[in-house]
């Protein structure tokens, strides 16, 4: 197994070539004595049901794995939390403002981007959303639907952790 900093061949702090693996998370500088510690990025989801019984589905516009379903959600901002980042990413994706959100768990995931691994914990929450008259596809999705519970195809989601998050929905509600 690759070091998940083996694509970083310069010191941050220095920008010497002497950075070398610390332990299995960090890398070490020998020239200025910098410890750099990889860490996961967070990211949120959104699980949102209508009345129907049915979930907010989103379709990917970009890589990674563009066109393949997904849940509206994304990275969380620096300074912003996860609750703040969960409704904003819905704004951005949707123009859907979440009335209420509930934790429901979190996944590790690799997410590839601009062929770099980045490391994230992607949280899930469940999210209330009383008035849909505006919803519309934007940001990076291109369509939005809503799809009956017991029709979620886990197989159907492009992303690891997206798809083994609505495994765990599924099981949960038999």
């Amino acid at each position: 197994m690759k070091h998940p900093l083996h694509q970083f061949q310069f010191c941050p702090k220095c920008g010497s070539r002497h950075f070398l693996e610390n332990n299995e998370k960090s890398k070490k500088c020998s020239d200025c004595g910098f410890i750099y510690y990889f860490n996961s990025s967070a990211a949120v989801v959104a699980v949102i049901e209508n009345n129907k019984g049915e979930i907010l589905v989103a379709r990917r516009a970009k890589d990674p794995e563009k066109g393949t379903l997904d849940l509206p959600g994304g990275f969380i901002d620096m300074h912003e939390t996860a609750e703040e980042a969960v409704a904003r990413e819905i704004r951005e994706e949707t123009r859907l403002s979440i009335n209420s959100k509930q934790y429901l768990f979190s996944i590790p995931n690799i997410y590839l981007y601009s062929g770099f691994e980045v490391h994230t914990v992607d949280i899930f929450f469940r999210c209330k959303i009383n008035d849909f008259t505006h919803i519309v596809a934007q940001d990076d999705v291109s369509d939005l639907q809503f799809i009956a519970f017991d029709k979620l195809n886990p197989d159907d989601f492009g992303l690891i952790s997206i798809r083994k998050g609505v495994e765990k929905l599924l099981s949960e509600n038999k």
